[in-house]
């Protein structure tokens, strides 16, 4: 199972409540108050995990809810402290921020917290931070400065390296306790603080793979056969369209240990910038690429046109993303074993001169190594 798209609820733990005690021993039968302060609610923080290759974890479990703080106690006791949740996501996952939800209130906090606390002896303000107002990223990334806006809401992150993190929802403080507000005139505070709520919201997570090489064409043009020969990876090959129903990323591997990530997308249909055919859910998978690999069936055994076919391919792109156009491109010619092919090839370079053509027949392992070396010559090392 396959998901690179999933709406998931976040809500940070609340903090605990102070406590209103008073020592009482057989040597100190008036100690004065010793109330605890609550702890503090947990985090929800997002990590990047490069073990990991979609959102499928998230799809099973869409409510991300930290632990709540616990509350003071007596003789001075502090309450522990909600345990972060740290919720592994694959590099390459975007977040996208939707529109907040208010928390819900606490029971024990309405009406003034039912007259424990009067708002003129609370020492520091309550904050009611509804969604995610203040969430803020953590670890070796750079914090969000400039949000996009999108029809898909406010972009919150962008996990790209392994082990970054990214604060989703921030912990409620702990409320302080009664020994907080004696002073020298009120000797013997009856109230406390309410914990903080902690913050909520709802958000998107959207996945788009990080890969050096994207491998993009009609469907039935070869694709998987070619992403099957260069690495080992397995996806299912058939003889009908549409056999390739979501991204498969491979391992090309050469003599010295040099590694890099191929991206075979599933096959375009015309009017894939408009998402005609899922096509926003393919196109988006080659963004981060740095090379992309138009493969064409020179021979035209689905009855089209193999130059149509790659004029249609980049006018795809373009409509989608003109900066894809701006990508060092390779065309690969592939099922260069059928009759037709060696024709439709010299007619295809009369008029597509721009793009450099490798010829090949991926079924049967013909011009795999020049392909491959012209990949590694298109991608500077380091």
């Amino acid at each position: 199972m396959f998901v690179d798209e999933i709406k998931v609820y976040a809500r940070a733990g609340h903090g605990g409540k102070g406590c209103v005690a008073f020592l009482r021993e057989p040597s100190r039968p008036k100690g004065g108050p010793s109330g605890g302060n609550g702890g503090r609610g947990g985090n929800v923080i997002l990590q990047a995990d490069h073990d990991l290759n979609n959102l499928v974890a998230q799809f099973f479990n869409p409510r991300l809810i930290a632990p709540d703080g616990e509350p003071g106690l007596g003789k001075g006791m502090d309450g522990h402290a909600g345990s972060d949740l740290i919720v592994k996501v694959p590099c390459g996952t975007l977040v996208w921020r939707l529109d907040p939800v208010q928390p819900e209130p606490d029971p024990g906090d309405t009406e003034e917290a039912a007259g424990i606390l009067p708002a003129s002896s609370r020492s520091r303000p309550m904050m009611r931070r509804a969604g995610v107002e203040r969430a803020m990223e953590i670890g070796p990334a750079e914090p969000e400065r400039d949000a996009e806006r999108t029809e898909k809401g406010e972009q919150a992150a962008d996990l790209t390296q392994p082990g970054q993190q990214f604060l989703l929802c921030q912990g409620g403080r702990g409320g302080l306790g009664n020994r907080n507000f004696a002073t020298a005139r009120h000797q013997t505070p009856r109230f406390a603080q309410p914990g903080e709520p902690g913050m909520e919201g709802h958000f998107l997570l959207e996945l788009r793979m990080l890969a050096e090489v994207g491998l993009v064409g009609f469907p039935n043009a070869g694709k998987s056969t070619l992403l099957t020969a260069i690495s080992k990876a397995r996806p299912k090959v058939a003889s009908y369209p549409f056999t390739t129903l979501h991204p498969q990323a491979g391992i090309l591997e050469y003599d010295d240990f040099h590694r890099m990530t191929v991206c075979d997308v599933p096959g375009l249909i015309e009017g894939a910038h408009r998402n005609a055919g899922l096509g926003h859910k393919f196109l988006r998978h080659i963004e981060r690429c740095r090379v992309l690999v138009l493969v064409v069936d020179m021979a035209g055994t689905e009855g089209r046109n193999p130059y149509d076919d790659y004029r249609q391919l980049l006018a795809e792109l373009k409509l989608y993303d003109p900066g894809l156009l701006e990508k060092p491109q390779l065309l690969a010619a592939n099922k260069m074993d059928e009759p037709a092919a060696a024709g439709n090839l010299r007619k295809f370079k009369r008029k597509a001169r721009q793009i450099r053509i490798v010829p090949m027949a991926a079924a049967f392992d013909q011009g795999i190594e020049p392909f491959k070396a012209a990949i590694r010559g298109m991608i500077p090392e380091g």
